[in-house]
């Protein structure tokens, strides 16, 4: 922890910053699925606070061990922890936005939303059963859309990812076989294709590699301009990925039974709903070693669960938390973050 002064004094949701009071840096680490959000947030919270996050984009399993291993103030993972890992490393996890995968190609004369695909197809692609843009099963699909018999290079994840947990659930819940031959988590043993870390990684080599398709968050996908694709739904519907679809897909995952917050909302069945959302966690210690560092993070948190934090949420097309889920993951903060002495920190 750095400190540093902080000069003003400014409300935030409710907190009082005071200009004599030392502004702390805290440190964060994990999935890159949320980190243009992650960093938005830090810049903007420094302006209010003077307290600076530092963030690195390393991959949720990296989040995980750096968490683990008490490196870092927070931890963050698109894969959710299972709870007896949890208990084990004395975590307490919450989620923070919901963001959406999309499916993204580099195809001569194909532009953003004109290429229809399927799951089992997505999946097969993968598989490295369909090796050609102009497969029958693709072809199909796209009648009107000129493809070539140029090769397809997937391109995957090669570090521990959330992203790929969340890209690889789907394809175990619209593909039999890609779930008994592959199956889902951070890191797969991946049939056919090229690896590349994070989603800045698979976002750059997808961009220049021609008959390339891969899968990031939909943030990287539309600050690099690249081309998607829209994906048939749980419905039987052709949807474009965008806001809609992500909230109709929010809007179906059942908090309510969600033990440590991990709710589903994979392949929904609302009509309008892209397939491929899912939340983005924290990972906190619930006995932090440094109480200060603790306490504004999980301040950080709060302001960005608020107004001017959802707003920012919403203009990198992720979708904020429901405000019943907001109040749960506040009182979990309450109850179970404590100080040595046993006592709440925030």
């Amino acid at each position: 922890m750095k400190l540093t002064t902080a000069l003003g004094a400014f409300a935030v949701a409710g907190m009082m910053f005071a200009g004599s009071a030392q502004a702390v840096d805290f440190t964060g680490a994990g999935a890159s699925f949320p980190a243009p959000v992650y960093q938005a947030w830090g810049v903007k919270y420094k302006e209010k606070s003077g307290n600076a996050l530092n963030y690195q984009s390393i991959g949720s399993g990296g989040g995980q061990n750096q968490i683990i291993n008490r490196t870092v103030d927070f931890g963050a993972s698109d894969a959710t922890v299972p709870a007896e890992k949890l208990a084990a490393n004395k975590l307490l996890q919450f989620p923070t936005v919901i963001g959406s995968v999309v499916a993204t190609v580099n195809l001569d004369g194909v532009v953003t939303n004109q290429l229809k695909l399927t799951g089992p197809v997505l999946a097969d692609i993968y598989l490295g059963k369909i090796t050609k843009w102009d497969d029958k099963a693709i072809a199909d699909l796209n009648p009107g859309v000129k493809l070539s018999s140029q090769a397809i290079v997937p391109v995957y994840r090669s570090d521990a990812s959330g992203t790929t947990a969340i890209f690889t659930s789907y394809l175990s819940a619209v593909s039999p076989e890609w779930k008994s031959k592959v199956g889902s988590a951070t890191s797969v043993q991946w049939p056919v294709g090229s690896g590349a870390k994070g989603n800045e990684g698979v976002t750059g080599t997808v961009k220049n590699t021609k008959g390339g398709v891969g899968y990031v968050e939909f943030i990287y996908a539309a600050a690099n301009k690249l081309v998607v694709t829209q994906l048939q739904n749980k419905a039987g519907k052709f949807v474009e990925p965008d806001t809609k679809g992500f909230e109709a897909a929010a809007a179906a995952a059942d908090w309510d039974n969600a033990k440590d917050f991990a709710a589903s909302m994979i392949d929904a069945p609302a009509p309008e709903a892209w397939p491929i959302v899912s939340p983005t966690y924290v990972l906190l210690p619930k006995d932090p070693k440094n109480v200060e560092a603790a306490r504004t993070t999980m301040e950080f948190f709060k302001w960005a669960y608020g107004k001017e934090g959802r707003e920012i949420a919403e203009k990198l097309h992720y979708i904020p938390l429901p405000e019943s889920v907001v109040k749960r993951v506040e009182e979990a903060l309450k109850k179970e973050i404590l100080t040595p002495e046993g006592k709440p920190v925030l």
